[in-house]
């Protein structure tokens, strides 16, 4: 891990009130070298979905400095930056945000009708990668034939088809049962092992468990940033 992928410095984030700024962020500072595996905590209001939402690039900081990749984002413009996070950042959000009335291939490969990839190249990506999440014999269905976690699978595909270095997921396992999200996690794993970056937004401290490491927020402000201490699991009372 000798490059960094995420580095903040200073970043603040402020939105206009009819009280005036309200800061939401307050001198962060941060780095993020590749192959790591970060879960992001804090309560609701501590700043850490607005910190996402900067690191992903939907939506700009206040002041300070952040470089994705090495580049400094506040340098360039709409086009630059969009094409900096297409080939550098995999997205995995709570909803799954999957197309209802598109196959899982086409819903995979969507990214790729972005980027310009011809039909082929994109079809022979999706299949590949719903192999990889193990949904290959459901290309052609719909979203509303499979589970939720097989959904999320099909999310974790479509944020990989572009092949990115970081994936970023906002509570990924958020709408999943306890067994389903565990195979999920154990999805985002051998894809670090692999060398993606992963950051991924929980509430959940047994989610965060699967992180190497673990980032607080409170009140705006990092409050702990270290290696995850893994607890051992407790077993279920019996009923």
């Amino acid at each position: 891990m000798s490059d960094t992928v995420i580095r903040v410095e200073a970043l603040c984030k402020s939105y206009d009130t009819a009280a005036g700024p309200f800061p939401v962020l307050k001198e962060v500072d941060l780095a993020i070298a590749a192959g790591e595996f970060v879960a992001v905590m804090g309560p609701s209001g501590s700043g850490k979905s607005t910190f996402m939402n900067i690191l992903g690039c939907l939506d700009r900081a206040s002041s300070g400095r952040y470089l994705l990749d090495g580049r400094d984002v506040a340098t360039l413009d709409r086009d630059a930056l969009a094409a900096l996070r297409g080939r550098t950042i995999g997205f995995v959000f709570q909803g799954f945000n999957l197309l209802p009335r598109m196959s899982l291939e086409d819903n995979v490969a969507l990214p790729l009708v972005y980027a310009g990839v011809e039909r082929d190249e994109r079809r022979r990506r999706a299949r590949e990668l719903l192999a990889k999440v193990g949904l290959e014999t459901y290309a052609a269905s719909l979203p509303n034939r499979i589970s939720g976690g097989q959904q999320q699978r099909v999310a974790i595909a479509r944020a990989l088809v572009n092949r990115p270095r970081l994936i970023l997921a906002d509570e990924p396992t958020g709408n999943l049962d306890s067994h389903t999200s565990e195979e999920i996690m154990a999805l985002f794993t051998a894809l670090n092992d692999e060398g993606i970056t992963v950051v991924l937004v929980t509430h959940e401290p047994d989610i965060a468990q699967f992180a190497s490491r673990q980032v607080r927020f409170l009140d705006g402000r990092i409050v702990h940033d270290g290696p995850t201490v893994h607890t051992p699991a407790t077993e279920p009372a019996p009923c």
